[in-house]
């Protein structure tokens, strides 16, 4: 029997005022106009960040990064599990058990690019966090491997602009003592604010018991948890959602409200009542099924929950995240909280 599995669902929950008081969702992929019609709007100028007219610095927690010395354990430890890396003039390669991809651009690698992009799109900090293909591939040995090169690679981005880029640790989630060592280890560099992990860890879901003793250190450290949807063309079915870029367009949304359900549903936020969560994709399915999850439950709106996230710097990401709060209609106060307001205080900017 699971931690869980005696529970009566309608107990075990007490919904933690569902999405008012349970989650914060980023903003990224919530807000409808394309990017072709936010490109006709003028640029912000670099030296302004877009920000000073506000007042308030701009946070986007969404922001993706492969450091180089996590993509070189694919070619040392990871060499025996068919992982490889390699560089070419059009970008970068690699291959593991679960991925393969490439070319990728060097935006995802390049500091001097990502700082660039980062004052035309009027962004003054982001959260770095790994994605696809994780550190779920793996042995314990290089789990563990690559979530200590990831985290120090973005300790040392930090380090290098430590007043524009931050971090979101990551862990070997597989395993539990590695992955609390690891937390333990990390959380003391330079630039860490958040953890960062998958909606599903290798197919197992958030509630399951494995993960039980790392969401009691997170929230001992008072860290947020930011998570994002992964491998998700197995959502449904084999084969379902490879067709179209579904995996993506159908499966982020709905294997984020997957996770959210199977954290509020089985107790663990209320086991856990001090942990923040934060959904990638403006909360993914969750916000418009709520309804029909939490049936009678009424919700209201907050700004203090919604954050600006640009997805950066992935095809389906937005290059001027900070001109999608002007398509919509925002008291000055509510501007700021989601510019920059609410990151910072989830971040401990």
């Amino acid at each position: 029997m699971t931690a869980h599995e005696h529970h009566d669902p309608r107990q075990a929950t007490s919904r933690r005022r569902m999405l008012r008081a349970a989650f914060t969702a980023t903003v990224a992929g919530v807000m409808g106009r394309t990017r072709e019609t936010l490109a006709q709007r003028p640029e912000p100028d670099a030296q302004d960040h877009g920000t000073r007219a506000a007042g308030a610095p701009s946070v986007d927690i969404h922001a993706h990064y492969f450091p180089e010395p996590y993509l070189n354990v694919f070619n040392e430890d990871g060499k025996r599990f068919g992982a490889e890396y390699r560089m070419t003039e059009r970008g970068f390669y690699y291959k593991c058990p679960i991925r393969e991809a490439g070319p990728q651009s060097m935006r995802y690698i390049d500091l001097k690019q990502r700082i660039a992009d980062m004052d035309r799109q009027g962004v003054e900090i982001q959260a770095l966090s790994l994605t696809n293909p994780m550190t779920y591939w793996g042995d314990g040995e290089v789990s563990h491997k690559l979530a200590v090169a990831w985290n120090n690679g973005a300790s040392a981005a930090h380090q290098a602009h430590p007043n524009r880029l931050v971090a979101l640790l990551t862990l070997p989630m597989l395993y539990p003592d590695r992955a609390v060592e690891e937390l333990n280890r990390a959380s003391k560099l330079q630039g860490m604010r958040g953890v960062y992990a998958g909606c599903n860890i290798d197919d197992k879901d958030l509630d399951d018991p494995l993960f039980e003793p790392i969401w009691t250190r997170v929230e001992q450290l008072d860290l947020p948890l930011f998570l994002h949807p992964i491998e998700t063309g197995r959502i449904g079915g084999e084969g379902r959602l490879h067709p179209f870029y579904l995996s993506n367009l159908l499966g982020n949304p709905f294997d984020t409200a997957i996770a959210a359900c199977h954290l509020i549903f089985s107790g663990v936020l209320d086991r856990h009542p001090k942990l923040q969560v934060c959904l990638a994709h403006g909360g993914g399915a969750l916000p418009i099924l709520i309804g029909r999850i939490d049936h009678g439950w009424q919700v209201r709106p907050g700004t203090d929950r919604v954050m600006i996230g640009s997805d950066y710097c992935a095809d389906m990401g937005y290059e001027r995240p900070i001109q999608f709060l002007d398509q919509i209609s925002l008291t000055s106060d509510e501007r700021q909280m989601i510019l920059g307001g609410t990151a910072k205080r989830i971040l401990k900017l």
